[in-house]
């Protein structure tokens, strides 16, 4: 954790060193901080830090071990002969005295343990009914607790519950997948960063073959968040298209409608949409055809508003720079379209998504204008 450090002395000096006393605590929480430079006596610099945190996962053979930390699976009938050889008669009684006081636990619960100086264990105590997806969510919550206790280094052993091995595995590699899915960051435009990153061990067996199947939601998900994440400067109609095209490389297959293509097909209600920007507006198909009988396939459509001031009808200021998330709906038909492709879903699909800027101008669409759209039907703005 970085602090404020390094005050000058200056006019101001001692009401930003009580106001940094006030929410000393709160300021602890935060993953970054601003070192502040007094260059004389009116003017300050603010200089940002940002601790990236990055995730690896680590697969061991049988014979290796990782002994430093580990995490446990635990649920309320487990017994105690699961861990023997694996902890010192102090950590199992430990262990014991925590199922003995969560005998039927609600819901799932982190507990750390301190083995040694340097050592820890985590325990994750199992509620009575766990499904794929709540392994998921725990695996969330685990990556959480890791960075909280700045755990950075961590061997999980594989768990054995009452059910299959095959479920066992389903089970912990969507606990695993959950882990990756709360691990993302997005700090493509931090200019200073401080990368920290947090290694997880596991046994190689059949977990590494069940991860990749979840691999390609991994990359459909993260792919939406990057769109989503971009500010409007970066990610407007003409740098999204262009991202689109490349995703023919996976063997999607990428149709783009310029404005001179849409003023033929008549798609005047999004090309208005567009008009007062001096960027272009598209519509976008993206194909997939994994199954090779002739079944019509499923459709999947996505608003793609870069960024949508309001036009004319200009928004209130305040939170309008939330409005880059106006292209949220597109991101996520390209990232599931994306997610087809990689996993090669025997399914056919079909995304489309339209892709403009909403903006005031010269030549900005008028609240009272009528258009045409490609249905034929005309529509007054309003």
């Amino acid at each position: 954790m970085y602090y404020l450090n390094q005050f000058r002395e200056g006019v101001g000096h001692k009401l930003i060193v009580k106001n940094i006393n006030k929410s000393y605590k709160n300021f602890l929480k935060i993953i970054f901080s601003i070192e502040i430079f007094f260059f004389d006596t009116y003017k300050l610099q603010p200089i940002l830090y940002l601790l990236q945190m990055t995730l690896k996962i680590n697969y061991l053979d049988k014979k290796n071990t990782f002994k430093k930390n580990k995490a446990i699976f635990v649920y309320p009938s487990v017994k105690t002969e699961a861990f023997r050889g694996e902890f010192d008669h102090k950590i199992n009684q430990k262990i014991i005295n925590l199922i003995k006081k969560n005998k039927n636990p609600d819901e799932d619960k982190l507990f750390l343990l301190n083995q040694d100086f340097d050592e820890k264990i985590v325990v994750i105590f199992l509620s009575k009914s766990n499904t794929e997806l709540e392994f998921e969510k725990l695996g969330a919550k685990f990556f959480d607790y890791l960075k909280k206790n700045e755990i950075h280094d961590i061997y999980i052993k594989t768990p054995s519950f009452k059910n299959s091995k095959n479920q066992n595995l389903n089970y912990f590699s969507s606990f695993i997948h959950g882990v990756e899915l709360k691990s993302y960051e997005f700090n493509l435009y931090k200019s200073k960063k401080i990368n920290k990153s947090i290694n997880i061990y596991v046994h190689k067996s059949d977990l590494q073959t069940k991860l990749r199947k979840l691999d390609a939601i991994l990359n459909g998900v993260n792919y939406t968040r990057d769109l989503v994440s971009e500010p409007g400067n970066i990610l407007h109609p003409d740098e999204y298209a262009k991202r689109l095209l490349k995703l023919k490389k996976i063997g999607l297959k990428v149709t783009i409608y310029n404005e001179m293509k849409l003023k033929k097909m008549g798609c005047n209600a999004l090309l208005g949409v567009g008009q007062g920007s001096i960027r272009g507006s598209y519509l976008v198909s993206i194909e997939w055809n994994g199954d090779k009988s002739k079944s019509k396939p499923l459709a999947f459509v996505g608003k793609g508003v870069c960024f949508d001031t309001g036009g004319i009808s200009l928004k209130p200021a305040k939170f309008m720079e939330d409005m880059t998330y106006d292209m949220a709906g597109s991101a996520v038909v390209v990232g599931l379209m994306k997610n087809f492709a990689l996993r090669k879903a025997k399914i056919n699909a079909v995304g489309i998504v339209g892709l403009v800027e909403n903006m005031p101008g010269g030549n900005a669409q008028r609240p009272g204008d009528i258009v045409k759209s490609y249905s034929g039907k005309t529509i007054e703005v309003l």
